[in-house]
């Protein structure tokens, strides 16, 4: 459960960039055409535009006591034609840019069914300038339709998933409820993948996340994500390559990219946000 199994390359993208859908091709057009310079293999899926809705929903305490301990708690629901799938997916996320740390949190449930539990290295722009690269390691437990009411309140959560009991700590009857009471709804569209070489390739998406409310864009992101059995098996060329490409993504489109951030922070913040714009 401590071996790393993904490696997840996020840049976050200006959501005034999507004022229509044809974006999701224009920025696409412009990786397509950066990766030859970098001996990157490029592959656009034959249905890649299609685009795919689902709704994200982050729950936690009033204080935030999950997000300020380094958990994220998040419910994510899928729509086909317009209508909710019956099925939904859980996740509780444990993210920390210390491996170790990461690498010691146990997100394994109290729950009957099967569980996807992921170890992931998440790459990141720098906060303060485009061309870098940050990490930060999560451990993820996945559940499908789990049978548990996320308002319920802590204690019982924590129930379910004792690392929280563990590492989370805070008064067992502190409630649980939408973060900001803010819905989102996520655009993706799965739209190709990325060939490093050496057996490492990556499956690449677009998406936007918009309030539902007032169909407020919050931010968009670009993400291409490699699956392997062994972290230590990865070639040097290839894995130097995915990186090259990273920065020279966020070097080649500046103007795309949003600095300083993660899609979870803005969602946690995002009535601060309301505040600052009223007020300015």
């Amino acid at each position: 459960m401590d071996d790393i199994h993904y490696r997840e390359y996020k840049i976050l993208l200006r959501p005034e960039r999507f004022f229509d859908p044809h974006q999701f091709e224009v920025y696409w057009h412009k990786l397509c055409l950066i990766a030859p310079e970098f001996k990157v293999g490029v592959a656009t899926n034959k249905d890649g535009f299609k685009r795919h809705v689902r709704e994200v929903l982050f729950y936690d305490t009033p204080e935030h006591d999950l997000y300020r301990n380094a958990f994220i708690l998040r419910k994510r629901t899928f729509y086909t034609d317009g209508w909710p799938d019956p099925e939904h997916e859980l996740t509780l996320k444990f993210r920390h840019p210390d491996l170790d740390m990461a690498a010691a949190v146990d997100v394994t449930p109290h729950l009957q069914g099967a569980a996807d539990i992921k170890f992931k290295e998440e790459l990141l722009p720098l906060k303060d300038g485009v061309g870098g690269m940050r990490a930060l390691f999560s451990h993820n437990c996945v559940l499908m339709t789990p049978g548990l009411v996320l308002n319920e309140g802590l204690e019982r959560i924590s129930q379910v998933f004792p690392a929280l009991a563990e590492h989370c700590p805070t008064h067992k009857s502190a409630q649980v409820s939408l973060v900001n009471n803010l819905p989102v709804v996520e655009v993706q569209v799965n739209v190709g993948s990325f060939d490093f070489g050496h057996g490492l390739v990556a499956k690449a998406t677009i998406s936007v996340w918009r309030e539902r409310v007032t169909e407020t864009t919050i931010v968009g992101e670009f993400a291409f994500q490699a699956k392997f059995d062994r972290y230590d098996d990865l070639h040097a060329k290839a894995r130097a390559r995915s990186e090259e490409f990273f920065k020279a993504a966020q070097n080649h489109a500046p103007e795309w990219v949003q600095l300083g951030t993660t899609k979870t922070a803005l969602v946690y913040n995002f009535g601060n946000q309301l505040v600052a714009s009223q007020e300015g």
